[in-house]
């Protein structure tokens, strides 16, 4: 059973960093693509950035792309998603899931569990 854990949000001025963090148990980590989207209040969710399975390919949002980093450490089972430059519209609540990397991230809305709150404050 995938089992993934998200943590690392709080609230951050704008223009500010966090690290988000995503422990994965329960499946085989290295055969898997993860991710994170996030929903924010009164906005459909969005899928934000993703990393494939063996770590050589990465796809980041527009509205994210050079200011997050994905990054995973198959020794901890862990990705994580480095957000520089923070923005107020950045706000919402993020979650991780495993699903298809490519030109996009399609995730597994199955797979993801409690997400994490990320909080910019202008």
């Amino acid at each position: 059973e995938v089992q993934l854990q998200a943590s690392g949000g709080g609230v951050v001025q704008a223009g500010g960093s966090l690290r988000l963090s995503c422990a994965a148990s329960g499946f085989s980590f290295d055969d898997y693509a993860i991710g994170w989207f996030r929903q924010a209040p009164g906005k459909e969710r969005e899928g934000v950035s993703c990393i494939s399975s063996n770590g050589g390919s990465t796809f980041a949002a527009g509205s994210v792309k050079g200011r997050f980093t994905i990054s995973k450490d198959n020794t901890k089972k862990t990705v994580y998603l480095q957000m520089n430059s923070l923005k107020p519209e950045d706000t919402a609540v993020y979650y991780c899931a495993v699903g298809t990397c490519g030109f996009g991230f399609l995730y597994d809305l199955n797979s993801s569990g409690q997400g994490t709150l990320v909080t910019v404050s202008s």
